[in-house]
């Protein structure tokens, strides 16, 4: 008989295949018409200090450790960051803001992510969004948004140790609300404002909501390091605590 911890290889092991066929059937999607043409024409298009770089131009999966307790979920892939290296939150500022954070939290064994082999790994960490294409002025529509829900659903059952959803942004905290309520959490009414720090015990799960790491956060000081970096320190903290 396999012992637990063979067993819990086992069990990663399925999960990480599983991952990987969702990943092949994620980077397929051509469900909204707005959206294939937006990250088509950008992978043409390209920015000018990109310009000999082939862009991703699809789809963009998650990515990170398949036994992961925590997740953490931002809003779509950007048009010059993801949509460009095929890694969320690889390539941009925002991405330098998050690996350094993640990092610093003992989660990833480099602070930086500029491409999809550049020997990033992650530990006890996923990193996803609820839209998986890069959408115009970064604003998907609700029809997009609700399209891409079967692949949030699909890829966060298939990460079975979850017990921290970090939400960076307001549209990542309702995207995962409506996931978990579709999912069948019980949940409380009304759904708590959202706000920077804001932790949602929910038993078996917590929601810890940060500000969006975008420039327009970063940049104005209304998210510092020291802030993003208490937010991750206490998803640890949760994520390693004996469960009662």
């Amino acid at each position: 008989m396999a012992s637990v911890e063979q067993q819990r290889g086992l069990h990663q092991d399925d999960s990480a295949a599983a991952l990987t066929v969702l990943e092949e059937a994620i980077v397929q999607c051509r469900m909204c018409p707005r959206l294939v043409e937006w990250r088509e024409k950008v992978a043409l298009t390209k920015r000018a200090s990109f310009a000999e770089e082939e862009y991703w131009g699809k789809p963009v999966p998650g990515f990170g450790d398949p036994n992961a307790r925590i997740v953490v979920s931002g809003l779509a892939p950007a048009a010059h960051g993801a949509n460009r290296t095929g890694r969320m939150f690889t390539g941009d500022r925002s991405g330098d803001w998050l690996f350094r954070a993640l990092h610093t939290a003992g989660l990833a064994n480099q602070p930086t992510s500029v491409s999809r082999d550049d020997g990033l790994e992650l530990t006890g960490v996923w990193v996803t969004a609820p839209v998986r294409c890069a959408p115009p002025q970064n604003r998907p529509t609700p029809t997009e948004r609700d399209n891409c829900s079967g692949w949030f659903d699909d890829e966060l059952a298939l990460l079975p140790n979850t017990r921290v959803f970090v939400v960076l942004g307001q549209f990542g905290y309702h995207a995962l609300w409506s996931h978990l309520k579709r999912t069948g959490h019980l949940l409380p009414a009304p759904r708590p404002k959202f706000r920077h720090g804001l932790e949602v015990d929910l038993g078996d799960v917590t929601i810890l909501a940060s500000y969006h790491v975008s420039q327009q956060n970063t940049f104005t000081g209304r998210l510092t390091e020291q802030m993003l970096d208490a937010v991750f320190a206490r998803a640890t903290a949760i994520a390693t605590a004996p469960k009662l």
